[in-house]
């Protein structure tokens, strides 16, 4: 009886040490393995998601990305490959004398060297009729040359007739011969 007791003891405690062994070494890491690509699942349903609510408003960034490309139009080809500040500057002095302003200065400063592009700072002062005066800015926004308006500072007179005395600092830009390719 004693032999056949520990005959079932030790087959108890082998049965024991399978399952224990089996739990801890294939049910539980499988368990965990489950859990993880469950969580992963998870969140690449949620990234599909994100992706498809995302491509729905494709159609209105490529409106909006045309839009922009109007508006800017080629950028580059406003960006001279010579200097030509005195063409810039007797356009400008046109620009001026057709809209009517007086007292006309326009002074060009010293040239600021950049790697790709250069660039001019240009003052400019005048007096005339405000609406003379944002007739002359729209026009030079029409110039087929890049220019940065830096600056603008507009006076009334003292007697209050009207007119007005604009100081304007814009930059011009060109590229450098020696970098067009």
């Amino acid at each position: 009886m004693l032999f056949r007791e520990r005959q079932q003891i030790a087959i108890c405690a082998v049965a024991v040490a399978m399952v224990s062994g089996f739990v801890l070494l294939r049910y539980l890491p499988l368990q965990k393995r489950i859990k993880a690509i469950g969580q992963k699942r998870a969140a690449q349903t949620l990234a599909v998601a994100e992706a498809w609510r995302q491509s729905g408003q494709l159609p209105a960034l490529k409106e909006q990305l045309l839009k922009l490309q109007r508006a800017v139009g080629n950028h580059e080809a406003n960006i001279p490959a010579q200097m030509e500040l005195g063409v810039f500057l007797h356009r400008i002095a046109n620009l001026m004398n057709e809209h009517h302003l007086k007292g006309q200065v326009i002074a060009p400063g010293k040239e600021i060297e950049v790697d790709e592009l250069n660039c001019i700072p240009v003052n400019m002062q005048c007096k005339g009729r405000l609406k003379q005066i944002f007739e002359f800015y729209r026009r030079m926004q029409e110039l087929d040359r890049l220019v940065r308006i830096e600056q603008v500072k507009l006076v009334n007179d003292n007697d209050f007739s009207g007119e007005v005395s604009m100081q304007t600092k814009v930059f011009i830009y060109y590229r450098p011969e020696a970098r067009q390719g």
